[in-house]
């Protein structure tokens, strides 16, 4: 292949790279702008910081962690914890920016563990905890807390308004329909930039049924992102305990993406202990990052398997090009401020469309062992615990200690120390 022809194939990776980067990265700060009440300039705030986040961090990756072309993006572990925490803090009239710099700290005790962990070579030995019922059990929890939050959000329902706007609704459940036939059933582009996809169709939509945005107009033209624009981290006990489980999370999630993604490139099934290692500690700082740049900690994807598959994009250049402009354009506030535009129901109706997939894989874990009564039990307990706690008046846990609340007010959490717990105490009978 000549120079030429090698520049072209270079730059039409890159860019494809870029548009998916920015799929799986924009709905996200629209989001938690609705779960936090943040105004349109602090979501476009936000927006640029991710971006230049999920830029950096799949970079650092891609250079230095794991070095392969996997991208990092805002971790669903991370997104639970933060409507969990934000949810029943804003229930209960607590300062919601408080709130976030508390979730800046447990980012940093998340990061700290994982770079240790990954210094001395531990990353891979701390994952016996995960065991096929504790991941299952762990995402099929996280779809259905999930899952309610991101109707109510993709029907545009909120404290201000009790009652969905009907056609707004409409095109909000077309968008969850289109984005979950073509990851399902689409084919080859179709399915790797289904998000994108629904994105703009919704969007066009929410315009032509005469949606309008309040979001001021940005006029600066170039602003590097401010760091700890929620305020300095502030020190909470349940934080710490936040950032150990999502640590442990964290780290079951990277092991996987990069399996997946060494197996679509090499037919590699397992990766060395000095790779996995590796992407610990650099998941670690960029853990770190997201907090000093006030945004959602992030994590390697496994969908990025898929867009190989897809494009035979199997080189870095490409791939580290991309993130590097990511980063880049989160220098320009006016790119940033118009995607910040977003229609919060169209953010919400992309994501929502995930959580059957994230469900059917939970379940689907569980089974890779035998479900007898001993697991099926312990499956049935933490569900039920689980979405119970999900079901309590939020009044339930005004009368326990911060440290507390934080904690068991957060079912996600509960049901995942539950497995954990009963896993290692309730051993299978030998036979």
């Amino acid at each position: 292949m000549n120079s030429a022809n090698r520049l072209t194939m270079t730059t039409m990776g890159s860019v494809q790279w870029l548009v998916f980067l920015l799929a799986n990265a924009l709905a996200l700060p629209v989001v938690i702008g609705n779960v936090f009440h943040l105004s349109h300039v602090e979501v476009a705030e936000l927006m640029q910081r991710t971006f230049f986040i999920v830029g950096l961090s799949s970079l650092l990756q891609g250079w230095l962690g794991h070095r392969l072309p996997l991208l990092d993006g805002p971790a669903g572990i991370w997104l639970g914890v933060f409507i969990g925490v934000g949810g029943l803090a804003s229930a209960q009239g607590s300062d919601l920016k408080v709130t976030l710099q508390s979730l800046e700290f447990a980012m940093i005790v998340s990061g700290l563990i994982l770079i240790v962990t990954g210094w001395i070579g531990w990353f891979q030995k701390l994952l016996f905890v995960f065991t096929p019922l504790v991941t299952g059990s762990y995402l099929m929890v996280l779809a259905i807390q999930l899952s309610g939050t991101f109707l109510q959000g993709a029907l545009g329902i909120n404290k201000n308004q009790p009652v969905p706007h009907v056609l707004e609704s409409i095109v909000s459940i077309s968008v969850v329909i289109l984005v979950f036939s073509l990851s399902t059933w689409g084919k080859g582009w179709l399915k790797s930039f289904a998000v994108l996809i629904g994105i703009v169709f919704g969007w066009g939509a929410f315009t032509f049924i005469g949606y309008h945005s309040d979001a001021p107009s940005i006029n600066g033209w170039f602003q590097l992102p401010t760091p700890f624009a929620w305020g300095m981290p502030i020190w909470s006990g349940s934080m710490i305990i936040t950032g150990i489980l999502v640590s442990l999370v964290l780290m079951s999630n990277t092991v996987a993406s990069i399996n997946v993604v060494q197996k679509t490139i090499s037919e590699t099934t397992t990766s060395s202990s000095k790779v996995l290692n590796r992407a610990g500690l650099m998941g670690g700082v960029t853990n770190l990052l997201s907090s000093v740049f006030s945004t959602v900690g992030m994590v390697p994807l496994s969908v990025a398997a898929g867009f190989i598959r897809m494009t035979g994009q199997k080189e870095r250049r490409p791939f580290l090009i991309a993130c590097g402009a990511l980063a880049l354009f989160s220098f320009f506030p006016i790119i940033t401020g118009f995607l910040a535009q977003l229609p919060g129901p169209i953010a919400y109706a992309t994501l929502l469309a995930a959580f059957p997939t994230m469900f059917g894989l939970g379940l689907n874990t569980v089974l890779q062992e035998p479900l007898d009564a001993r697991r099926m039990t312990i499956l049935g307990i933490v569900i039920s615990v689980a979405v119970g706690i999900m079901a309590l008046p939020e009044k339930f846990f005004q009368v326990m200690p911060t440290i507390v609340q934080n904690i068991v007010g957060n079912g996600l959490l509960v049901g995942m120390i539950l497995s954990i717990l009963l896993e290692l105490v309730w051993k299978p009978e030998k036979r």
